[in-house]
């Protein structure tokens, strides 16, 4: 009995392992973790903003977003805002195909992440990359972090060669025992190139809805943090709302 105990001890790592193992195919994870974006057909939430960036001064804001499949979104606030659009709102299926060269990244962990890592198709984008960079071949490419266990994002990394450029992490919480959603968002960039922060503010828009950089500032850095409160999940939204 004692030797039974020992041999599934030693072997049902071995089994768990081989089952992720089948899961490390990047067409396969990406489909899981679409389908679990897509277990939400309709939703509205409450979103708060807050804005750091040198130079630039907004008040904390709160917004009501409503959501619906496959890309409906309307979002009303009061005055003046802003509210970042960089993969927030955005399937994982759609931003993957904004990517290219997908590959798994070796890793020794053992916590159910797993790292896709890609080559941004650049006529994909609104940005343009700068005449300078194009010249030289570099080519920014976008690191995701996906958990296994609950099929979400938890990180996207964007980085022109080594140069890290757009962060988005995402925390989660589980909503009416059965949705798997953000609780909490945080956008970091940060650019301390003068040729790349000039491209960056020319094309702000695309990322924060407007530009709130000091035009004469050589630096592009700062954050967006993001809570996500009081979620109304599959209750059915009316598409007039989205008009």
């Amino acid at each position: 009995m004692r030797y039974t105990r020992l041999i599934f001890f030693l072997f049902t790592p071995l089994l768990f392992c081989a089952d992720y193992q089948n899961l490390n195919d990047v067409e396969r994870i990406i489909d899981k973790t679409q389908r679990q974006f897509e277990k939400a057909s309709d939703y509205k939430v409450t979103m708060k903003i807050e804005l750091k960036v040198p130079g630039f001064r907004m008040p904390k804001k709160k917004y009501k977003v409503f959501f619906k499949q496959p890309n409906k979104l309307k979002i009303k606030s009061r005055g003046f805002g802003m509210l970042p659009k960089t993969g927030i709102f955005t399937s994982p299926k759609d931003n993957f195909d904004n990517l290219k060269n997908m590959r798994l990244l070796a890793t020794n962990n053992n916590d159910g992440q797993v790292y896709i890592k890609g080559d941004v198709i650049v006529d994909s984008l609104k940005l343009k990359m700068p005449n300078e960079y194009a010249k030289l071949g570099f080519r920014p490419s976008v690191t995701v972090k996906i958990d296994t266990i609950n099929w979400v994002i938890n990180n996207i990394t964007t980085e022109l060669d080594t140069l890290k450029l757009v962060e988005i992490t995402n925390k989660y919480k589980k909503i009416d025992n059965n949705y798997i959603m953000p609780s909490a968002s945080v956008v970091q960039y940060f650019i301390k190139d003068a040729k790349l922060s000039g491209w960056l503010k020319k094309d702000i828009t695309s990322i924060v809805g407007q530009n709130p950089l000091e035009q004469n500032s050589d630096m592009v850095e700062g954050k967006i943090s993001i809570v996500y409160e009081d979620y109304i999940i599959n209750r059915g939204i009316k598409d007039k709302i989205f008009d």
